[in-house]
């Protein structure tokens, strides 16, 4: 049916109004977009001690040697550890409280998870506390609840302060500026990919050794996000590596560890990063 004069100015009428209502977002040329993240979020200070590895536990159970010995370093005479355990799913993270507490007694540390409190109960505990270890599991879900319970800012300023941050897989993902790399699936979603900002990378976890079957596909990934997102260093990172940000500078504590930047990819060897450390010096 074909409308009359009348009805077709008052549908011009509505659809105008509509459009003040809901104006359409311009839609920015790929050229025009800023890079991901839009704004810095490296949080640096001489104070920040933050310890970060790709898998600690072994086949049988036990801590891996070399994630042993940086502990011993890392935590000093700190004796008392605040478990971060939320990127295990709520029904887990008893059972994951009870795998972990055995292994750092063993080094004569006492743990207790941050899980069993909530509200301003849990940011009492980030207050008190002056050593944390965020353990491993679902990085998208550790992001978001440490966001939606206001833990995550607390935990930078804690850090800041001079509190010690330890963090494996999804625990070592959050130290950096963002969650870019990470080896798990988006089961959640995140208000922002931002993170904790101590080192000034981004991590993968768990990153294969050179020959081992994975190593060819695991660089291959990380090449293909670094073309999309070149301004980014990404700090890959084995089972048993360490690395380590401590007075002003990042280190390798333990290897496996490999550094994509411009066109390249290298193993580096145990001691000072130069090209993080001149970032957060």
């Amino acid at each position: 049916m074909i409308p009359n004069r009348r009805t077709f100015l008052k549908t011009c009428a509505a659809a105008a109004g509509a459009a003040a209502l809901f104006p359409r977002r311009a839609i920015a040329a790929p050229g025009d977009r800023p890079p991901y993240p839009a704004a810095p979020n490296l949080h640096a200070s001489p104070r920040v001690s933050a310890l970060v590895s790709g898998g600690t536990i072994t086949k049988d159970g036990k801590l891996l040697p070399a994630v042993s010995a940086a502990h011993r370093l890392h935590y000093g005479a700190r004796k008392n550890v605040l478990l971060i355990l939320h990127a295990s799913i709520p029904a887990e993270r008893d059972n994951a409280e009870k795998k972990l507490q055995p292994l750092l007694a063993e080094d004569g540390y006492v743990s207790e998870s941050l899980h069993h409190y909530s509200g301003k109960a849990a940011l009492k505990k980030i207050e008190e506390a002056d050593a944390f270890m965020v353990g491993g599991g679902d990085t998208f879900l550790l992001l978001r609840e440490l966001y939606e319970t206001g833990q995550l800012a607390l935990l930078r300023e804690r850090v800041l302060a001079g509190a010690v941050f330890n963090g494996s897989s999804a625990g070592c993902n959050i130290a950096g500026l963002n969650i870019g790399c990470t080896n798990d699936f988006p089961v959640v979603d995140v208000p922002t990919r931002a993170a904790l900002g101590f080192f000034p990378c981004i991590f993968n976890p768990h990153h294969p050794k050179v020959g081992e079957p994975e190593y060819a596909a695991r660089t291959s990934k990380i090449r293909g996000y670094r073309r999309i997102n070149p301004q980014e260093m990404v700090l890959g990172i084995g089972n048993g590596a360490v690395a380590r940000i401590h007075a002003g500078q990042v280190t390798v504590e333990a290897g496996p560890i490999f550094l994509y930047f411009g066109e390249t990819m290298r193993e580096l060897p145990i001691g000072v990063i130069p090209e993080l450390t001149k970032l957060v010096s």
